[in-house]
Parts: structure tokens; C-alpha cells; sequence
């Protein structure tokens, strides 16, 4: 049976969750949905949240928050999820792309100034969404610097400590996502935050309708991966730790979590184990099959991987999206296939 790159941590835990909320006729918007903002405070502790029915809604519901006008600018990094464009798009708002740091998966305070600096003429620039990709967490403080609103998309950063503060926390508004992919999955669905008093007014003055809000029978699954979150982040660790020194004696290149981390106390979070390739994407991909693994191009599914800016806009992020390949790494994997899956990077072509 081969390994996937993905697979949701969803055991016994969960499915009896879902099952109870279910033989309640529990299934629309309701108590379980409030319980898991309640949970989730304790674990996250912002001042306010919204439980929504996706992170697309999400960043709809965050950036109307703001109170953007019509062709108003907004600076997204190229490595963002496709999804951002289309929300953009659908609230009349124009984004204005940001390259990644050299060696870097996320934007810094220095591309993104020289983003801000490039905007197209005409074009007002009034917020930043950061998005924490892979899992990375940029220093968003010195984002923040930059004067602008900052909305971060904390969605595969969970559990990641900045110091004392916890990834998510620096903004104003913060975008948590539960979908299949995300850190933590309630199989669909976002909490949309604010850490402060002062920006949660903005997200108090928001009634989203049912249609728009979490339902119970999602809620109740997120409710058992809060719970159990420590204990599939310790897993995660241990997995990442074990594929480290395999892929540290290849020629391929692993990312760092930034120039401060050590500084600041950051360890990631290992929400997924990626590789920067000296050879090419389909050699790897071929080598992985015959041993029965799957592994695939982290960036497909973002802008500058499904080509929708110029390669020049943003060389960084282009040059990532076509050569950054993912190994399976997920608390579900047992010890040999964790054991199976160093070997693979050890032996790359």
C-alpha cells in the first residue's frame, strides 16, 4: 500500500464526536459550534472569533472587516493559495504580488516593502495578508512595522511559538483553518480571530448568516483536534526529526525557519517535510513510486505554482514552485513507514 503525502489525522476520538453530534441531530450551526470558539480560546486566546464555514470565507469576512474600498490594494505573497485571488476578486479589491526571502518560503519585511515600492501606479495598497506557508512563520512584527493592517493565515502554523507570543498573534485579524490539509482539520471550515480588543470590535460589528457560519458536525471533530493537538505535534516532530539527518546528507536542501528563529525561540511545527531539488521534480517523483511513496510539488495549488503571475514578477517564489517537492509526514505514519520514508530521502537521485 503506498504512502501518501497527506492523510488527515482523523481516529476513533473523532468519528465518535461526529456520530454523537449526529444522533443529536446536531448538525447545522449551533451549541458545538460556540463550544469550539470556547475551546479554541483556551488554546489560542484571542479576544473574539467568528467559526466560519471556510477560509475563503474567512479572508472574505476579514478583509470586509477592514473596510477596504472598491480597487483598494492588497500585497500577497506568491506563494499564497489560489483561493486569494478569487476572494479578492470577488470583493473588487487588486492584489499586489510579494516575493518570497532568498532560501525562504514566506515574505519579509524587506520584499515587502520593495513589493509596496513597485505597486502599479494608481494602486492604493491597504493591507497585508501573510500567509504562513508550509507552516513557516515570517516575522511578522516587522511586517506589521510596514503601517499597514496585517491579516495572518496562521492555517498550517499551529502550535508555532514566537517567543511567548503564539503564530497568529501579531496582526489584527488571523485566519485559523480546518480544512483536509490544514494543521488541524474538522473536515471543512476556519476560525477567523483577533488577539486585541481594539480590532475584535471590528469582527463584533459582523453578523454573518447560517450559511456562512461553521456547522455542528464540523465543529465537533475541530473540538477533539484542539484536545488532542499536543499530542499529534509532539508525533510530527519526532517524524520530521527522524527524516533531518537522511536529507542533510543529500544534495537537496531543506528550508530554515528564518535568520532569528533561533533567537526568537521558533521551532517549526513540522507541518510537512519539504525538500528544494537539485534534480528534477519528475525524477524524484518516478524514484518515489517504485518504492511505493507518493510525493508531489508543494506549490501547485498557489499562485506563482499554477502560473498565474508573470515568473519575472517574483523569480523567488517561481524558481520554489517548480522545484520544492513534499514527503509524507503526518502523526498517522507508523514507524516503518516513517523508516521507509527517511530511506527514500537518503537515497534520492
Amino acid at each position: 500500500m503506498k504512502i501518501e503525502v497527506y492523510s488527515p489525522t482523523i481516529r476513533r476520538k473523532e468519528m465518535d464526536a461526529v456520530l454523537t453530534a449526529m444522533a443529536r441531530d446536531r448538525v447545522g450551526p449551533g451549541e458545538l459550534s460556540r463550544s469550539l470558539v470556547q475551546i479554541a480560546k483556551e488554546h489560542i486566546q484571542f479576544d473574539f472569533c467568528l467559526a466560519l464555514r471556510s477560509p475563503a470565507v474567512a479572508l472574505f469576512f476579514a478583509l470586509k472587516a477592514l473596510g477596504l474600498e472598491d480597487g483598494a490594494g492588497v500585497l500577497v505573497s506568491a506563494l499564497s493559495p489560489r483561493y486569494y485571488l478569487q476572494v479578492l476578486e470577488d470583493l473588487r479589491l487588486r492584489p499586489v504580488y510579494c516575493d518570497v526571502a532568498r532560501g525562504s518560503v514566506v515574505m519579509n519585511a524587506e520584499t515587502a516593502a520593495a513589493a509596496l515600492a513597485k505597486k502599479e501606479e494608481g494602486l492604493t495598497p491597504r493591507c497585508i495578508v501573510v500567509n504562513h506557508t508550509l507552516g513557516y512563520v515570517p516575522d511578522t512584527a516587522a511586517i506589521c512595522g510596514l503601517g499597514l493592517p496585517v491579516i495572518e493565515d496562521c492555517s498550517r502554523s499551529y502550535g508555532t511559538m514566537i517567543g511567548e507570543q503564539r503564530a497568529g498573534s501579531f496582526g489584527s485579524l488571523a485566519i485559523l483553518g480546518l480544512e483536509e490539509r490544514d494543521m488541524l482539520t474538522a473536515g471543512g471550515g476556519a476560525l477567523l480571530y483577533a488577539s486585541s480588543r481594539r480590532d475584535a470590535a471590528a469582527l463584533r460589528a459582523l453578523s454573518p448568516l447560517p450559511e456562512y457560519s461553521l456547522p455542528d458536525l464540523n465543529a465537533a471533530m475541530a473540538v477533539v483536534q484542539f484536545r488532542e493537538s499536543a499530542r499529534n505535534l509532539e508525533k510530527r516532530r519526532l517524524i520530521g526529526g527522524a527524516y533531518v539527518q537522511p536529507a542533510l546528507r543529500t544534495r537537496h536542501r531543506m528550508f530554515v525557519q528564518g535568520e532569528d528563529a533561533e533567537k526568537q525561540g521558533i521551532e517549526y511545527n513540522y507541518y510537512a517535510f519539504p525538500l528544494i531539488l537539485e534534480t528534477g521534480m519528475k525524477d524524484v517523483k518516478a524514484y518515489a513510486k517504485k518504492k511505493d511513496i507518493v510525493v508531489e510539488n508543494a506549490f501547485e495549488e498557489t499562485v506563482a505554482g499554477s502560473g498565474g503571475i508573470p515568473p519575472e514578477l517574483c523569480p523567488e517564489a517561481y524558481s520554489l514552485s517548480l522545484r520544492t517537492a513534499l514527503f509524507p509526514l503526518y502523526p498517522r505514519l507508523t514507524g516503518a513507514e516513517t523508516e521507509k520514508v527517511a530511506k527514500l530521502i537518503l537515497t534520492l537521485p
